[in-house]
């Protein structure tokens, strides 16, 4: 099942003060990389985070479930969560600085 706009675009909302924010679909969900670390996805109307250490401080006892099919746990975040952004913010930040950088991506092939 796919996620709708409106609930990503919501979210995105929410997320934005925390820092260089960048929304991508992917294959009908929707991804959040935050300083260029996926931190965050909507999967069937659903918010999840990646799990890190200090997420599951952060928020306490998380829920995990798998956002697709043969994924590992992620957070998922209850929807009565999504309306404090303060909240969601320093969750966003606390993941992506836990986080490794990405890869350099090897240049293409000519």
């Amino acid at each position: 099942m796919s996620s709708r706009k409106e609930i990503a675009d919501h979210v995105a909302a929410k997320l934005d003060a925390a820092g260089d924010l960048v929304l991508r679909k992917m294959f009908g969900e929707y991804g959040f990389w935050l300083d260029g670390k996926l931190i965050a996805l909507v999967a069937d109307d659903r918010l999840f985070f990646k799990p890190t250490q200090a997420g599951r401080k952060h928020i306490g006892k998380p829920e995990e479930d798998h956002p697709y099919p043969g994924s590992k746990p992620w957070f998922l975040i209850p929807e009565e969560m999504w309306e404090e952004s303060a909240w969601l913010q320093e969750l966003a930040q606390i993941t992506a600085r836990e986080l490794p950088a990405p890869k350099p991506k090897k240049p293409r092939a000519k």
